[in-house]
């Protein structure tokens, strides 16, 4: 079984950087399936943003040439699809010095009828959504959120400690790929897949109100973006968001 839906993503500059390094997308194939791909590229203008790029054209590729396989397999086939973009970013940024120290960070998930893939490499995000409340599928690979797994700092102390934005993962900066990678079962929940720019400057309540509302996909996903922009809007923000149609 699959699930139909609606679907959306758009990224925006915000109102602090001087470009956009995010890149937000969801498609769907022949399958029935559906991916979606948000990345959040680092190492300054023409760095982070080509990086991005490189890192969700991969994945995108890869998916459309993806053949019908079980999910035990598609793990697999997403675990390639990361350590090939991790190969290409390093060895781009190995061959030209303008490029040197580019990365970025990617979150994807697969959709394929009753489970869900997710891949995370950095601090962007996946959430489920539902009637229960919202979901944080994915850990944020940051050195804050480590000192706080490892009981060195309490929960209340990671907003405002210096070492937040501190990415203890990404792709593109190591000849290997690191990442999280599970597969859990799905009911039809919405999905969101979003940057730091969102999370950072709309709160996780405020994100679930908005999924809750009778708003178009594109509606909701252009609420969030303008939420954040009225909060600071202090960085790039990419969202990806699939709402299951239910018979």
């Amino acid at each position: 079984m699959n699930f139909k839906g609606h679907f959306a993503s758009r990224t925006d500059i915000g109102k602090v950087r001087v470009s956009n390094e995010d890149q937000a997308y969801v498609l769907t194939n022949y399958y029935g399936e559906v991916l979606m791909v948000v990345c959040d590229g680092m190492g300054g203008q023409n760095k982070g943003d080509y990086a991005s790029k490189m890192a969700l054209d991969t994945l995108v590729e890869a998916f459309q040439k993806k053949p019908k396989m079980p999910a035990f397999l598609s793990r697999m086939w997403l675990r390639r699809a990361f350590k090939k973009a991790n190969a290409t970013i390093f060895d781009e940024a190995e061959h030209n010095p303008v490029y040197h120290d580019m990365g970025t960070t990617c979150v994807a998930l697969l959709i394929q009828g009753k489970k869900m893939i997710i891949a995370n490499a950095g601090d962007s995000r996946a959430y489920a959504y539902s009637e229960a409340g919202l979901t944080r599928l994915t850990q944020d690979q940051t050195y804050v959120d480590y000192l706080y797994r490892s009981g060195q700092i309490q929960e209340r102390e990671k907003s405002s400690s210096p070492d937040r934005h501190v990415l203890m993962n990404a792709l593109g900066i190591f000849p290997s790929c690191s990442l999280d990678l599970m597969v859990k079962p799905y009911h039809g929940e919405t999905i969101m897949l979003c940057s730091d720019g969102l999370y950072n400057n709309v709160s996780e309540p405020e994100i679930r109100a908005m999924l809750a509302t009778d708003e178009r996909a594109d509606q909701k996903v252009a609420s969030l973006i303008a939420e954040a922009n009225a909060n600071g809007g202090s960085d790039n923000i990419g969202i990806a968001l699939w709402e299951a149609v239910r018979s």
